[in-house]
């Protein structure tokens, strides 16, 4: 005959009491409606905080209804891959510079005309206003649906070579964004760029098939570039406005409270980003100056200014006219 000791048949009846709490949580979790959100990077950077803090709230708002997949590092591809699977359905979330998506809505080039901002406060005035809703609504058109506006911090020249002037660009190579803004710009300053996934420049300076690019702080930093591009120019000649999205599938299989409880998770995680790359942009310079990078300051501001002001008359026909944006620019 088999018999049990006391502790045995005590720890049998407790875990046949957990049973149905177990079967339960399997249950919630299986019901929960997942959530396959990207970041470029790890959980140090504000890419991927923001939808930790964004889970977080959701979760708090709407206990066991959805499950988050934050897929980290670029697992999913740069910015641009990440959209297409938003709009393939592969995706159900991202953040993006809205220059990635200047392919599906070219009007938000006009947030990454060079010196158009005067600063962050700037940014956000218009971001906020009819024009951030305006660009909202053709995003969706596109299927993106803005749950808030980003800022990334200033764009800054990065090269290999110490650069002063605008001269020093002349006849270089230079990766930029596959958008046709920044396509526009360099060539106005002489240089020959070179579209290329953001996942696919570190290696494209390093075996020399470009020489140089642009890029925030906190970027540069985050895929290590000062490596193969230890100069830093402060040229800050624009402002990287990018949003935070799902895709209108993912916003469309939601429920009238599930919205608004996303879109108050949405605004506060973007809040919450545009304070913390404030923040990652001095220990993301504190890691490049440690590791041999270095900041140069140019000559003339002035001379770069003026080298962009061709670009404003020439990408005003497709962002709603000069008038507009020297509207901007006064605000």
């Amino acid at each position: 005959m088999i018999t049990l000791s006391r502790r045995a048949f005590a720890l049998s009846l407790g875990a046949f009491a957990a049973a149905p709490a177990l079967l339960r949580s399997r249950a919630a979790r299986a019901a929960a409606k997942p959530v396959t959100a990207a970041s470029l990077f790890d959980d140090s950077k504000p890419e991927t905080k923001i939808w930790l803090a964004i889970r977080d709230r959701v979760d708090e708002k709407l206990p066991g209804r959805f499950d988050f997949n934050i897929v980290r590092n670029a697992a999913l591809g740069g910015e641009k891959e990440t959209a297409e699977g938003a709009r393939l359905g592969s995706v159900d979330a991202g953040i993006s510079t809205v220059s990635a998506l200047s392919g599906w809505v070219p009007e938000a080039q006009i947030l990454d005309l060079p010196f158009l901002f005067r600063d962050a406060d700037h940014v956000r005035r218009t971001v906020d206003g009819p024009l951030g809703r305006e660009l909202a609504a053709q995003f969706a058109a596109q299927g993106f649906i803005v749950l808030g506006y980003l800022n990334y911090g200033a764009r800054n020249l990065l090269a290999k070579q110490p650069v002063h002037t605008p001269k020093d660009v002349v006849g270089k190579s230079i990766r930029v964004l596959q958008s046709p803004l920044h396509t526009t710009l360099w060539r106005a300053y002489g240089a020959v760029p070179t579209q290329i996934p953001i996942t696919e420049t570190y290696n494209a300076l390093k075996m020399g098939a470009v020489d140089m690019m642009d890029l925030t702080k906190s970027a540069y930093a985050g895929f290590k570039l000062y490596e193969v591009v230890p100069y830093l120019i402060e040229t800050a000649h624009i402002w990287a406005s990018g949003i935070v999205y799902v895709s209108k599938r993912f916003w469309d299989s939601l429920d009238a409270n599930e919205k608004a409880v996303f879109t108050q998770a949405g605004a506060e995680g973007a809040a919450l980003f545009n304070r913390l790359i404030v923040e990652d942009e001095i220990l993301s310079m504190q890691q490049a100056k440690a590791a041999g990078g270095q900041v140069v300051q140019p000559e003339r501001r002035e001379d770069w200014v003026d080298g962009a002001e061709g670009v404003w008359q020439m990408m005003a026909p497709k962002l709603g006219g000069l008038d507009k944006i020297k509207a901007i620019a006064r605000s």
